[in-house]
């Protein structure tokens, strides 16, 4: 399929591991190389041809909307969660009524990832087949990536249908904080905060789970240790 129109941004954490850095902004403007977390997502997004991003803010939400809102490169659109802080699964419940039933792309803030075959976003979207597929997510190979402090996440087949670790001590797969799904596989859920996991673990028992490679470096910055390291490679290249 074509790459989607709407992406959500998931900017609304605490951002509790990046302190001190998150003692007078939030985590999306943390910089890494010179530029917010939050700009790196939004340039792989236009990069890749999505024209509108829903931002969810919780944290310094002004800061972080007055920051967004200087962009003239793609629509923003924000989810409030000043009143109460939703998680992943829940940000995108609560936002639900802005992002429509088509595919959507969903980013963390804390990603930054390398490119060396291409926009990784369009890729994702290129094999996500919404009659089989109702989450395809772009895992990092464990020995590709820093900042992440797991035992891996995922186990994938030759098709790309994903399994859960579960008790296995490790997996060969990192979720790298992107996806593309259908909306409409929140809409069974409560509004309440939760994270995706509960919808993934539904997915898998459906069949409807999949992924794909990113096929390069990725950067989980999560933590001022994180964020020192990826200031200690090269830029990624845009």
């Amino acid at each position: 399929m074509n790459v989607p129109a709407t992406a959500m941004v998931l900017a609304a954490g605490l951002g509790t591991r990046m302190r001190p850095l998150t003692d007078d902004r939030p985590k999306a403007l943390v910089n890494v190389h010179g530029r917010a977390l939050i700009d790196h997502v939004l340039d792989r997004l236009v990069q890749a041809g999505v024209r509108r991003a829903v931002v969810n803010v919780h944290a310094f939400a002004d800061m972080l909307e007055a920051h967004v809102r200087q962009r003239r490169d793609i629509e923003l659109l924000i989810s409030d969660e000043r009143a109460r802080l939703m998680e992943t699964g829940g940000g995108v419940k609560h936002a639900r009524a802005l992002l429509g039933d088509d595919p959507i792309v969903v980013c963390n803030i804390d990603s930054v990832w390398e490119e060396p075959q291409g926009s990784a976003i369009a890729r994702l979207a290129a094999g996500f087949d919404p009659s089989v597929m109702s989450a395809r997510l772009m895992l990092a190979a464990m020995d590709q990536c820093l900042g992440f402090d797991g035992a891996g996440d995922f186990f994938m087949d030759e098709g790309g249908s994903l399994s859960l670790r579960g008790p296995m001590p490790h997996a060969p797969w990192a979720y790298t904080g992107v996806q593309i799904i259908d909306p409409r596989i929140v809409d069974e859920e409560p509004l309440e905060p939760f994270s995706f996991m509960r919808v993934w673990k539904r997915l898998r028992s459906e069949g409807r789970l999949f992924g794909v490679p990113l096929g390069g470096f990725w950067m989980h910055v999560g933590d001022p240790q994180a964020r020192a390291e990826a200031e200690a490679r090269p830029a990624p290249k845009s």
